[in-house]
């Protein structure tokens, strides 16, 4: 603070030296007061930049598998998740959280329909032992979530906790496309994942596999082969 005041003087200094001949430029008391204070009000905006402080403004994440947010975090929106079709090998390798109450295009005639829903893939041999048995085959709802007063949110995978000094939001398991499928992003679905709804049909969309480990060029340990990968979320 103390180096804001000094910023501030000289710079009126400046200007009343290189306009002491110049009378009609001269600033008087009054106008001294308002530049200090604007330079003040507009200075601690950008505190975090001088002072090395994180300035908190919030951050955004999706919470894959749950149509809410953690408790004490805002809900943005609900939805479901949509993303390419399982057996198509061009177009978006990411998955989206589209909203329930979209805002319709205008029809396309083209053939490049990528957009379908995401489904749970999660029988026996699939399924994270710490997941429901009766979501294979539903869709997958999910929220994005505003979380105050953070700047940061971070995915760790093989983590069930967060690192010191970072907040917990969700905890869950990492999930993907099977293998032999056309390449997907690694999610992290609540380990207590829910779904759209009561529907229950095998329409084969984007599809949602549990994944495992596989040593060799992963290091084991500290892993361990073939075990489910744990998720976590945290924010800071």
């Amino acid at each position: 603070m103390v180096l804001s005041y000094l910023v501030v003087v000289i710079a009126i200094s400046v200007v009343l030296v290189q306009c002491h001949d110049c009378k009609d430029y001269d600033l008087s008391a009054s106008d001294q007061s308002f530049l200090m204070k604007h330079y003040l009000r507009t200075s601690r905006k950008d505190e975090g930049l001088s002072t090395g402080k994180s300035v908190a403004s919030g951050v955004t994440y999706a919470r894959w598998g749950r149509k809410g947010c953690p408790t004490g975090v805002d809900m943005v929106y609900t939805g479901q998740v949509g993303g390419n079709q399982y057996t198509y090998k061009g177009g978006g390798v990411t998955n989206l959280s589209l909203p329930n109450d979209p805002e319709n295009g205008e029809p396309l005639s083209g053939t490049n329909d990528q957009i379908v829903g995401g489904q749970y893939e999660l029988t026996s041999p699939n399924r994270p032992s710490g997941m429901k048995s009766t979501l294979t085959d539903n869709e997958v709802p999910c929220a994005v979530c505003y979380q105050r007063k953070r700047s940061t949110v971070l995915m760790i995978p093989g983590r069930k906790t967060c690192y010191k000094g970072w907040t917990f939001e969700y905890t869950g398991y990492i999930m993907s496309d099977h293998k032999d499928h056309s390449s997907k992003e690694y999610v992290c679905v609540d380990k207590d994942a829910e779904p759209v709804d009561d529907k229950n049909k095998n329409e084969n969309g984007a599809l949602f596999y549990g994944v495992k480990t596989n040593c060799g060029s992963l290091r084991c340990p500290p892993y361990k082969n073939a075990v489910t990968v744990h998720c976590v979320v945290c924010t800071k």
